[in-house]
């Protein structure tokens, strides 16, 4: 076992060794560090659940680390090498790409479903670059790039393991080295899927397509998919598949926004007797903040979570008013939510471009400003790996009690955009945010209305999805009251450390 199960609890430490079975039972021994080349025949599918501060995402990348160790390799979604038959496999995948960043942040290295769905084509002078980076080729002679630039994308890579972040580094655009996306045509091997709750039932399908050995790892209490009718795809699995964790991990004790959220399993608790508590947390520790109005100034980043449309769009309206937004353009710094694109067939190819860097539906935007041409935005992707793009764009924006949204600007087609100043609670799973305001009326209503999901009271799953996507902070807001801007919107927080990759959707 590794050095990291030595912390385990004794549900991780039996569910690390239950998966540390199931993986000798298709050729990878984490414990010796052997492989055998991959069987078509074996096949393993696991559900690894618990409540938040359970310790899922320490078990996943500790599962990831000894992998690694033991000789598989992690595909990316970035760049994939020569295919061996005897190579072993890992993707570690999330439904979004604010998921998979907050793996990111914790040295897992993710990337989202869609980017293993499909995969992009190099131009072959540049993939030279790309195996020698990755340990499969000699160092390359490419005309207009010096030894001096390639050593900058090495010492990239080697800190931040990413093909297309190494090339930027190196001096090149994206549309240089990326000629296209394709969909994979083969299968991978092993795939880690984190917040398996968001799943559905069609890509639970994909991925047992991809991957022989699949592990889902989610939460049994938040929310199941907007559109699912059979709850959570990890409920069909059989008894022995799925893998239970229910001690709250050393490292999560004494937090009062996991106290609060765990609060909510008691059948006996109320709403009334639930905001007691918090208003209790609130005066003993400063992470829980009951408040009296919504801060204005966190709505740019770390949306206002709500259950009703209705809520949602009275609150884009009260943002965008109090930072006196012109009803024909969007600002700088305006927080977006991709809701699709509108794209015709001929141009699937766009789309999957388009798709493949990061935007997909739920994809969390900040507009930058106007691009080249009309009707087209320069935008970063929040949590995307290469964030900046430029992209023709319909941008609604939905008004109280009007059925049609208005729409500032807009091409005839292309990538869709909502306001995300507000954002349901189910649109917010996957998501985490340090500072997160709960519009606690909201979940009012639906202790009032006394529905039920899977068992449980609405009103408690929609609490327990909301408070647990803070990270460090939670204000939950008692009162339909919105404080005024400190300081105009703003972008300086979004600028890319690093050379970015200009991956530019109007050529």
């Amino acid at each position: 076992m590794t050095e990291t199960a030595l912390t385990y609890s004794p549900d991780q430490a039996e569910a690390h060794d239950r998966i540390a079975e199931a993986l000798r039972g298709v050729g990878v021994d984490i414990e010796d560090g052997t492989l055998m080349p991959p069987d078509d025949g074996r096949r393993a599918v696991m559900a690894v659940l618990g409540k938040a501060g359970s310790g899922k995402t320490l078990l996943l990348a500790a599962l990831t680390r000894a992998l690694e160790e033991a000789g598989v390799e992690t595909i990316s979604g970035d760049w994939e090498g020569r295919r061996r038959r005897e190579r072993r496999t890992l993707a570690i995948l999330a439904p979004t790409n604010k998921a998979a960043s907050v793996l990111r942040m914790r040295g897992v290295p993710a990337t989202t479903i869609h980017r293993i769905l499909y995969t992009p084509v190099y131009h072959p002078e540049y993939e030279k670059i790309a195996e020698w980076l990755a340990g499969q080729g000699e160092k390359p002679v490419i005309e207009g790039l010096t030894d001096l630039a390639l050593d900058r994308a090495l010492a990239f890579y080697r800190a931040q393991k990413s093909i297309p972040g190494a090339l930027a580094a190196a001096g090149l655009r994206g549309s240089d080295f990326i000629t296209g996306w394709k969909r994979r045509e083969e299968p991978l091997d092993i795939g880690l899927v984190d917040e398996a709750s968001m799943l559905d039932a069609q890509q639970f399908e994909d991925l047992q397509e991809i991957f022989p050995t699949l592990i889902i790892f989610g939460d049994p209490a938040q929310l199941p998919p907007v559109k699912s009718t059979g709850g959570m795809v990890f409920e069909s699995l059989p008894a022995p598949a799925r893998l239970e964790l229910s001690r709250i991990h050393r490292q999560e004790a004494g937090n009062p926004i996991l106290d609060l959220a765990h609060a909510l399993a008691d059948p006996a608790l109320d709403f009334h007797g639930f905001e007691r508590m918090v208003e209790d947390a609130a005066r003993r520790d400063g992470r829980v903040r009951l408040a009296e109005r919504v801060e204005v100034d966190l709505m740019a980043r770390s949306p206002v979570l709500v259950w009703r449309n209705a809520t949602r769009i009275r609150l884009i309206n009260a943002f965008r008013a109090v930072h006196e937004a012109p009803e024909t353009e969007l600002l700088p710094g305006e927080p977006l939510v991709c809701d699709g694109i509108e794209l015709p067939l001929k141009h699937r190819k766009k789309r999957l471009d388009l798709e493949a860097r990061g935007l997909i539906k739920g994809a969390q935007v900040v507009y930058l400003g106007p691009g080249k041409r009309a009707g087209f935005s320069r935008l970063h992707i929040i949590g995307a790996e290469e964030p900046r793009l430029s992209a023709a764009s319909i941008v609604k924006i939905e008004k109280p009690d009007e059925q049609e949204p208005f729409i500032p600007f807009a091409a005839n087609m292309g990538a869709v955009f909502l306001h995300g100043a507000a954002v349901t609670i189910h649109k917010a799973q996957g998501s985490q945010w340090p500072d997160v305001q709960v519009f606690a009326p909201d979940i009012y209503a639906a202790a009032r209305m006394g529905r039920s999901e899977a068992g449980q009271p609405l009103w408690k799953r929609l609490a327990y999805v909301a408070i647990t996507r803070a990270e460090e902070r939670l204000y939950w807001v008692v009162r339909n009251r919105l404080s005024k801007p400190s300081a105009p919107l703003s972008v300086a927080d979004l600028e890319v450390p690093s050379a970015p990759l200009k991956l530019e959707a109007e050529e």
